[in-house]
């Protein structure tokens, strides 16, 4: 991401205070106007005149109790009713096609970004006339068509590295012999894994199992490794070329990805050949209780950090570090920092139940109830400008986001896994994954895999 759009954010997140697939069915018609819907949410808040309904389709399980609760406060105020459903762990856009095709179709979904667009436009409707595409503070963050149209609401910006307990570190740091003397120090591949192995080897002084959390491979767990951190290898390839999207990845610092993956298999609590039963939860457990001092996650973790019973780890300890690989000039690298979340309206739907679906998400981001849930339950980083100085996120990373978005020294790296062809390939990245850490897959073959399957389904979505 380059500086500009990081200040832009910064503004954003400032003012405000604060994870694909398979292609859409058939040629189902849009309804003739979707403008009537957007124009009718202004008066479909709620009362005795309330017409329409909600159907919302959760993308993350984690989130699913707050979304419950708003509905049934906003359901209480309004009297419009509103159901959440949310989709397994992995499943998003197979529950998707699934609901979309039934009579009560989800009237409010999600898709993750352009390739989302593409997938799903036969379903979205235009939002460029709502309250909620008002508010953006940077527009070109929504889902444009090229009508001009806007398909897509980015409704939180969030950033994800690698997470550590500072007060482990500090007692790291404290050891004869230690291969840094502050966080300050560890800016580059290098250093950070002369700190890792050395931490590693020094476990038991530490009181640790290990460095790094369990990297997840189970499968359904493995985004963070098949998205998230598949995203730095690809955005360094996107800058050389200075492009967005390419059909023939060339995987070209594949050298780079094994070497933060390989950091974190072999200085782990958990052995390599054992990861493949790991899931995300078991991870951020390890970090909640104290056994490891770090972990990839994103800021979106905090409530799976605090919330485990017996966790160990102060709010004050727990920060952020940026994914070193080993890529020239990483020095100045900060936090993967963008967003994959846009609401999206069932253009199918009856306008009676999109203005009400349009309607509900306003109340969200506009009414007290829904922004203390937004930033306190959720833990959002909002890009609207409803939201005042002082109603912006507390918890220690969504605060770790905002430093590093204010550190003019540091240029984030933007979210290119939106432009990830399918979540096939997604899939088949992780499962390779999994097979290489188990060592039944060379590197090459990984990569040989990568390459291969990006063009195949790059191609699917072009036919």
């Amino acid at each position: 991401m380059k500086k500009k759009f990081a200040s832009v954010l910064l503004c954003a997140a400032m003012a405000v205070s604060l994870l694909t697939g398979c292609g859409s069915t058939g040629e189902t018609q849009k309804p003739a106007e979707s403008k009537p819907a957007a124009e009718a949410s202004k008066d479909n808040n709620g009362g005795a005149d309330a017409t329409g309904s909600v159907y919302y389709l959760n993308f993350k399980p984690e989130v699913t109790a707050v979304w419950e609760s708003l509905a049934a406060k906003y359901t209480e105020e309004t009297g419009v009713p509103v159901k959440v459903v949310t989709a397994a762990q992995g499943t998003y856009e197979q529950t998707l096609m699934s609901e979309i095709a039934n009579a009560e179709a989800p009237t409010l979904f999600q898709i993750n970004g352009p390739i989302g667009y593409q997938n799903w436009k036969d379903y979205c409707a235009d939002l460029k006339d709502t309250d909620l595409y008002s508010w953006l503070l940077d527009k070109s963050l929504a889902i444009t068509g090229e009508d001009g149209g806007v398909y897509g609401i980015p409704y939180v910006v969030e950033g994800y590295g690698i997470i550590y307990n500072d007060a482990i570190m500090q007692k790291y740091f404290a050891l004869d012999g230690a291969k840094a003397a502050s966080m300050d120090e560890i800016n580059n591949f290098e250093t950070l894994k002369a700190v890792v192995e050395d931490m590693q080897a020094k476990k038991d002084q530490l009181g640790i199992e290990g460095v790094f959390a369990s990297t997840s491979l189970k499968t359904g767990d493995d985004w963070r490794w098949q998205t998230h951190l598949a995203n730095i290898p690809v955005y360094y390839e996107y800058k050389d070329k200075n492009i967005t999207d390419t059909d023939a990845l060339e995987f070209k610092y594949a050298e780079n990805y094994k070497n933060i993956f390989d950091l974190y298999i072999n200085n782990s609590c958990t052995a390599p050949g054992l990861l493949g039963s790991k899931a995300v939860d078991d991870s951020m457990a390890e970090f909640a209780l104290g056994k490891v001092a770090m972990v990839q996650n994103g800021n979106w973790a905090w409530g799976q950090i605090s919330g485990v019973d017996g966790n160990t780890v102060k709010a004050e300890d727990v920060k952020f570090l940026p994914i070193y690989t080993g890529v020239k000039g990483e020095e100045s690298q900060g936090l993967c920092t963008g967003t994959e979340n846009f609401f999206s309206i069932n253009s199918q739907a009856s306008p009676e139940d999109q203005a009400a679906s349009i309607a509900f998400v306003e109340w969200v981001f506009s009414s007290d109830t829904g922004k203390a849930a937004v930033t306190n339950d959720l833990g959002f980083i909002a890009p609207f400008n409803t939201f005042a100085d002082d109603e912006k996120p507390s918890d220690p990373l969504a605060q770790e986001v905002l430093r590093y978005m204010s550190d003019s020294s540091k240029t984030s790296v933007a979210w290119n896994f939106t432009s990830f062809p399918s979540q096939q390939f997604k899939d088949d990245f992780g499962a390779a994954l999994l097979e290489y850490a188990a060592g039944s897959m060379s590197w090459d073959d990984v990569k040989a895999l990568v390459v291969e399957r990006w063009a195949a389904e790059k191609a699917a979505i072009a036919q």
